[in-house]
């Protein structure tokens, strides 16, 4: 009887080996150790990885034990799977998934449609709107400052409203927007910025897809950038804005990714002209700032008063919080394949707006030098933002930014 208890409890052990093996390992290579996280992506075919299916979970084993982590499918590419890495003092580390199920299915992130804003929540609190509905102006104000097509509120972690639309001084100032300012459409001048002009235009045409889940909530919107000057409206750019909304384990910080793919159908293509002001990412902040209690500092080192025209990595825009207490503001990030990369900056000076000093910010790769846009070809630049309540150092602003923008290898393995 003894003997058959034994070989009962081998053969339990067997199973339970079995039902705990990793179906899929991998591994994640990086250049230097980063010491925050970020969201990666691996690729899994089913056809090439015929174990793994969503319902596992996923385990990361580093030199500081396992530890068990979210991972969320791409909406538009169902086998690319999100998680969020972080390296701290090694440069490879072994993920796996295993056949156990997952727990706790529950999206953290939801985006939801309300009155013409798609909003991003996480755990009941709206961090950004999307508009994708136009936006009425005031009583009064020419209609040709209606937009749509252009994120407002960025909201801090502590509901800060860090942004601004239609002031009064700028009616074509949209929250977070990137129209271009001086382009040339064949002979003819074009000018998407100043809508008051009456030339161009961007407006939102459809969504690609939204997205919900436990690593980020997002969405990819069509917008369309029209030449409305000599009385017609002609397509001159498509645009796919893609944003993902993520957090870290940081409660005073939030993550907007924000990238930009657009084409020219024109025959000719169309030329951005070299100016202080268009495309990249713009923005503006909220009314409360101006000379007096927003900063400014740079990869570079530059502040509010020197930043303008320069170029950077990085840019840290800050400012006195609404409630009077402590700080919040946006670390803006440039990716090394961006144009013009370290990316040159539109940084309004202190004697600004009558002497106010109300704060603009813009990444502009187009500041020092025009860009020719070919017929029928792609183009992309990539930004992150990290919107925080609180201080962040220099240094651990250049983390971020290496989060961002250095690049990994990922590996899979034999099991």
């Amino acid at each position: 009887m003894k003997i058959y208890y034994v070989i009962f409890l081998v053969i339990l052990g067997c199973v339970g080996g079995i039902e705990k093996k990793d179906c899929l390992c991998f591994e994640v290579k990086e250049p230097e150790s980063i010491s925050v996280e970020r969201p990666i992506s691996i690729n899994l075919n089913k056809k090439e990885n015929t174990c793994w299916d969503q319902e596992m979970i996923l385990i990361k084993k580093s030199e500081t034990g396992t530890q068990v982590l979210s991972y969320q499918a791409d909406t538009a590419q169902p086998n690319k799977i999100w998680f969020k890495h972080k390296s701290n003092t090694e440069t490879q580390i072994r993920y796996c998934f295993t056949h156990k199920k997952k727990q706790n299915t529950v999206p953290l992130f939801q985006g939801q449609k309300e009155n013409g804003d798609f909003k991003i929540v996480h755990q009941g609190q709206a961090l950004m709107h999307y508009r994708y509905k136009l936006k009425s102006v005031p009583e009064g104000v020419n209609p040709l400052y209606q937009k749509s097509a252009y994120i407002h509120p960025v909201i801090s972690p502590k509901c800060d409203t860090l942004t601004r639309i239609q002031p009064p001084d700028h009616y074509h100032h949209y929250g977070i927007w990137g129209p271009w300012t001086r382009t040339r459409i064949d002979n003819v001048g074009v000018d998407f910025w100043n809508l008051k002009d009456g030339q161009g235009t961007v407006l939102f045409k459809a969504f690609n897809n939204t997205e919900s889940g436990k690593v980020y909530g997002g969405f990819s919107a069509h917008q369309e950038h029209l030449n409305i000057s000599q009385n017609q409206r002609q397509l001159a750019l498509n645009e796919n804005l893609k944003v993902k909304v993520w957090k870290n384990n940081n409660p005073n910080q939030y993550f907007i990714d924000y990238s930009t793919q657009f084409s020219s159908p024109l025959k000719n293509g169309i030329l951005f002209e070299a100016y202080r002001y268009g495309g990249g990412l713009g923005f503006r902040f909220k009314e409360q700032w101006n000379k007096d209690n927003c900063k400014v500092i740079t990869s570079e080192g530059k502040n509010r008063i020197t930043a303008d025209g320069t170029s950077a990595k990085w840019c840290m825009v800050y400012g006195v919080s609404s409630d009077g207490i402590g700080e919040s503001g946006v670390l803006f990030m440039s990716h090394p394949n961006n144009q013009s990369h370290p990316e040159p900056m539109r940084v309004w000076p202190l004697e600004a707006n009558q002497g106010r000093g109300d704060m603009f910010f813009q990444f502009c790769p187009i500041r020092h030098k025009e860009w020719k846009i070919e017929p029928q070809q792609s183009y992309e630049l990539n930004y992150r933002m990290l919107v925080f309540d609180g201080a962040i150092s220099p240094e651990e602003a250049e983390e971020h930014w290496k989060a961002f923008a250095l690049p990994f290898k990922i590996n899979l393995l034999n099991n």
